[in-house]
């Protein structure tokens, strides 16, 4: 009996020796879709166990550069100083485009106001429009919520929406998307900016125009992958060369037909 045990722990440590563990982190906005994924993946490859945590882009980045994550999640491209970083080390990144995403801007659902131009959010988000009555809403301060900035997405609006002009100190910033859905949804004066994956009944998302009120447009898969939505951006995986082995197979099921469908049903946009 005893040598039975000793037979059966000697099989399941060596067993685990065969086990690949990864290791993702990063981007907030990427995290349900990676988790989806890596579920999918794990029950097709039974040998595989991969651990999904967020944290935001930077800090994603930040652990591929410090050797304590596999792959880096990543709402914008890495930036030079970042490269420069995993070149120090005698490294290179490689880049993969693993979905696209519109990034929607939420008001309260009591709010009248239901389009803005850009240049409307980029006076809202800088400070410059403080009430809701100058855009057309009622007499009503604007609660501004925004994301920290080691967060990708607040990168990507800063320079998309805000033509790279600072945000106001007086915006919030929350520690994770789910954070401002949550925090629009109980203030009536609120605004802020989320995933469309993240968008939910208790927000509302509103239509918005990049050519000063021509056209308004509200975030969609449809209008996303038709390009009328003007608020589209791709999403990361960065690793470095030296874990393509490890990591490879993963990405390629991702960017395979059975991944995309998780991609669309996760309410992403697919790469085709």
């Amino acid at each position: 009996m005893k040598k039975t045990i000793i037979l059966m722990a000697a099989f399941l440590i060596a067993a685990a020796g065969h086990i690949q563990a990864q290791k993702i982190k990063g981007s907030d906005t990427v995290l349900p879709l990676a988790q989806k994924e890596a579920e999918a993946f794990m029950k097709k490859n039974k040998g595989s166990r991969i651990t999904v945590t967020g944290g935001g882009s930077g800090v994603g980045i930040s652990a591929l550069i410090e050797n304590t994550t596999d792959i880096a999640m990543a709402s914008r491209k890495m930036k030079l100083s970042e490269k420069m970083k995993v070149g120090e080390s005698g490294k290179t990144s490689v880049e993969t485009v693993i979905a696209y995403d519109a990034l929607a801007v939420i008001v309260n659902p009591t709010n009248a106001v239901s389009q803005l131009t850009r240049e409307q959010l980029e006076g809202i988000f800088t400070g410059k429009i403080k009430n809701w009555k100058e855009v057309g809403g009622e007499n009503m301060p604007i609660v501004v919520y925004g994301r920290e900035s080691s967060s990708g997405t607040y990168d990507f609006f800063k320079e998309h929406v805000l033509n790279n002009k600072n945000y106001a100190p007086s915006v919030m910033s929350m520690p994770a998307t789910g954070a401002i859905v949550q925090s629009v949804s109980q203030t009536k004066g609120a605004i802020g900016y989320v995933g469309l994956a993240y968008v939910e009944k208790n927000v509302k998302a509103i239509k918005v125009s990049f050519d000063k009120g021509k056209k308004y447009v509200a975030p969609s898969v449809a209008t996303a992958k038709d390009k009328s939505y003007p608020i589209v951006r791709p999403l990361f995986f960065y690793y470095v060369t030296g874990s393509a082995k490890m990591v490879k197979p993963f990405v390629d099921f991702i960017l395979s037909a059975e991944g995309q469908r998780i991609v669309e049903l996760e309410g992403f946009i697919t790469l085709k």
